[in-house]
């Protein structure tokens, strides 16, 4: 497994995380830190940001875990990938998007610069 694919992998145990312990000792894994976390809906800074940003994102949408769609790619540093959100009830995925990671040199993430490719209408 790369380094790309271990960071992923790691940012779906925390983003997957559903207790706030687990969840923060998962954030901690996977990112330095200083590391930070932008999208088009939030901008956090540091574990207690981006597990809070995580916490937010399980109330708003209970039942529903992210999972990767296709291969992670990267260079130099750099790792892209896509996701969606997907309901364990009923299978569907009414949020998908794309991310962009930067890791430092011990391979945890620095930054992740997050795209939404589809939201709920209502």
């Amino acid at each position: 497994m790369s380094q790309y694919e271990i960071a992923v992998t790691r940012y779906f145990e925390a983003w997957n995380a559903v207790d706030p312990v687990v969840r923060g000792k998962a954030v901690a894994a996977a990112w330095r830190e200083d590391g930070g976390y932008t999208d088009p809906l939030a901008d956090a800074t540091g574990h207690e940001e981006i597990a809070a940003v995580m916490a937010a994102a399980h109330e708003q949408f209970p039942g529903f875990v992210f999972r990767q769609i296709g291969a992670v790619d990267g260079h130099h540093g750099v790792a892209r990938f896509a996701w969606e959100l997907v309901s364990e009830a009923d299978g569907s995925a009414p949020v998908a998007g794309s991310d962009v990671v930067t890791l430092d040199e011990d391979g945890r993430i620095r930054t992740v610069l997050g795209f939404l490719d589809r939201v709920p209408t209502a």
